[in-house]
């Protein structure tokens, strides 16, 4: 990510599908915290199967208000508003929750004879959003119940998995559905299998924390109470977190010292430390990757050189002073490269040669540090294949793949996960997202235009409000959790602690400059943390 002045990227225009006619949706309202959708089950069936009965929806063709092998309840009497209809995701049919009327359903079905342990519940869905609540439940499995939420995703169909522990050799599989008129879900294809799922990371990007706080910024829990902001975000569930190492910023942050001051900080509350080298003296993405100006004059070789002693220096230090890196990012954003002209995509050997001194540099401090390359664009699988393929020709070893991933500029939830699956598999790495976030408003609390700060920017069915960041942040999460043979490893939220502070904007080199994103931080405008931030504990 780079923030630029007096320039907006603009969403990219994709096409919309178009439901039919009677599954209109309204905007996202779903709130964190929701009690049970539905009065408690009725009695369940004396006989159940041990596996799923009907997973596809196929039984019953067109019409069936509880498909074979499925139950329906309603707590308000409108057991119609569950049915199955043609448009399955690979078979001819899939179930459907709608009503022309405000409803509540639950479609299930009961299983018993399990063997106790482990199970993860898969499913292909689709949602016009604005429900109350639409989720994926495991419930009376002898453990605390566990839910997925549905994302909207109306263009296309998304996976969706639910981990529970069966105790007692039973399990309800559940689709709920807490809805205004008009809202709409699709679900099809489930399988429960033996198996567990869950996010290794859950991380937050810090790099602008220290220079917020030196200025005066400050931090407060939701009942608006001051704090650590590290702790506050710790005490939320983040688990990891990210700085970002410039050479010779002209400010002095983020350079090797604030970064060993913030990385303190970080594992003293016990989390886990992700350093991100730019190789430069400011923003690196993939339109900038400049040298830094000590480096400007210099050679290939002593690129390579530079890069390695770098590297080696900073997380050096972060080693001898107890905060060892957990995950190293050998360059940011490196879709086009890095240290630009020598290091471009233009030229794969001299690029994999200088990210393979940075990878030696990691290996050489730490041999249990993991290796990141980041590129950005998280959706687009062409760009992501052409640079790994290169990559792994030219024999660059790495461990995770990392993406940023922006709703708004760079593509549909779908084609994430379609990215992610593909990628995962194809080089058999964990995957992560080391980037994302979204507007929880969308005025500026200071002078400088906000990168998002349109309605016809915002990613359809997630509003620009504190549940619509949130609904953002889980649903990012729970795609990455679905990523096949657990190799989904997490999610990292973009600053979240940038919030409007006098100085602190987003040119080092002006102060008068101002950050362009404290709309999308997960602290607000009263310096409160935001519902979004309890998505951090995750499962």
């Amino acid at each position: 990510m780079r923030i630029t002045v007096n320039s907006r990227p603009r969403p990219r225009l994709r096409p919309q599908l178009q439901p039919r006619l009677r599954l209109r949706s309204a905007g996202l309202a779903a709130v964190l915290g929701a009690g049970l959708l539905l009065a408690p089950l009725p009695a369940q069936q004396a006989v159940a199967a041990s596996t799923l009965t009907n997973a596809g929806f196929e039984a019953d063709g067109t019409g069936a208000a509880t498909p074979s092998g499925w139950s329906t309840y309603s707590a308000t009497g409108q057991n119609a508003a569950s049915f199955t209809e043609a448009g399955g995701r690979s078979g001819g049919h899939r179930l459907s929750h709608w009503s022309s009327a405000a409803y509540k359903v639950e479609t299930y079905q009961y299983l018993s004879g399990l063997t106790d342990g482990n199970y993860t519940l898969s499913a292909w869905v689709r949602s016009g959003g604005g429900q109350n609540a639409a989720y994926l439940a495991l419930r009376n499995c002898g453990s605390a119940e566990q839910r997925t939420d549905l994302p909207v995703t109306s263009t296309g169909w998304i996976r969706i998995v639910t981990p529970v522990k069966v105790v007692g050799g039973a399990c309800t599989i559940s689709v709920n559905s807490d809805a205004q008129a008009g809202n709409w879900l699709n679900v099809d294809d489930l399988t429960f299998t033996p198996g567990t799922t869950g996010l290794t990371v859950k991380g937050v990007d810090l790099s602008a924390l220290k220079k917020s706080q030196d200025l005066g910024g400050t931090y407060k829990n939701a009942s608006g109470t001051t704090g650590d902001p590290v702790a506050l975000l710790r005490n939320a569930g983040a688990n990891y977190g990210r700085l970002k190492v410039w050479v010779n910023p002209a400010d002095g942050y983020n350079d090797k010292a604030r970064v060993l001051a913030t990385a303190q900080r970080i594992k003293a509350q016990g989390m886990k430390l992700l350093v991100d080298f730019h190789y430069s003296d400011i923003w690196a993405d993939p339109g900038a990757q400049s040298k830094p100006a000590a480096w400007a004059g210099h050679s290939y070789a002593q690129l390579r050189t530079d890069v390695y002693d770098h590297t080696y220096d900073v997380l050096s230090a972060l080693k001898a002073q107890g905060t060892t890196a957990d995950m190293v990012q050998i360059g940011n954003e490196i879709n086009t490269g890095m240290l630009w002209p020598e290091g471009s995509t233009t030229n794969w050997t001299q690029l994999a040669g200088l990210l393979n001194s940075g990878i030696s540099a990691a290996k050489a401090v730490s041999s249990s540090t993991q290796i990141a390359l980041h590129l950005a664009n998280g959706g687009d699988n062409a760009l992501y294949r052409n640079w790994f393929d290169n990559a792994k020709a030219q024999g660059v070893s790495y461990d995770v793949i990392a993406f940023s991933f922006y709703g708004y500029w760079h593509g549909a939830l779908s084609s994430l996960q379609a990215n992610l699956d593909d990628i995962s598999a194809r080089y058999g790495k964990k995957v992560m997202v080391a980037e994302t976030a979204y507007p929880f408003r969308l005025d500026s609390e200071d002078a400088h235009e906000n990168i998002i700060d349109l309605s016809s920017e915002l990613v359809p069915g997630y509003p620009a409000t504190p549940a619509g960041q949130s609904a953002w942040l889980r649903d990012v999460m729970n795609v990455v959790e679905a990523v096949p043979a657990g190799r989904g490893l997490g999610v990292v939220y973009w600053e979240p602690a940038w919030t409007a502070v006098t100085g602190n904007g987003w040119d080092p080199t002006d102060p008068a400059s101002g950050n362009g994103w404290e709309n999308q931080a997960l602290f607000d405008y009263d310096s409160r943390l935001l519902p979004a931030a309890a998505w951090l504990a995750h499962r």
